[in-house]
């Protein structure tokens, strides 16, 4: 059975930066993309970043493009979002996800109905 583990969020100020880490087990992660999504109260969860395990292929929402970086840690079935320069605006619950590579070969990274798998999220708050 896939877990997903999600930790790192918190309490920042405006301009700082956080890491979230994804524990994932149960698997071979080797076959999965891992995404970040977040959701903000009274709003629908949305794709932040995502990674294919096998390749590295990233994809990332528009307005956190060079703020945040996705990656992984073969080793330890790890995935990352490291997160710079954060707004207040990125205050929200934030999600580890997984998939089937194979599955949704031809189906882009960011299409949230396609991730089978999730962790409980992580609270990031950031204050102006």
């Amino acid at each position: 059975q896939v877990q997903l583990v999600e930790s790192g969020g918190g309490l920042v100020q405006a301009g700082g930066s956080l890491r979230l880490s994804c524990a994932a087990s149960g698997r071979t992660f080797s076959s999965y993309d891992m995404g970040w999504f977040r959701q903000a109260p009274g709003k629908e969860r949305e794709f932040v970043a995502a990674i294919r395990w096998s390749d590295g292929i990233t994809s990332y929402l528009y307005s956190v493009k060079g703020r945040f970086t996705i990656s992984r840690d073969n080793a330890g079935n790890t995935v990352y979002l490291q997160m710079n320069s954060l707004k207040p605006e990125d205050t929200a619950v934030y999600f580890c996800a997984a998939r089937l590579t194979p599955t949704y070969l031809s189906t882009s990274l960011s299409r949230r109905e396609t991730y089978e798998y999730w962790g409980q999220g992580t609270q990031v708050t950031v204050s102006s």
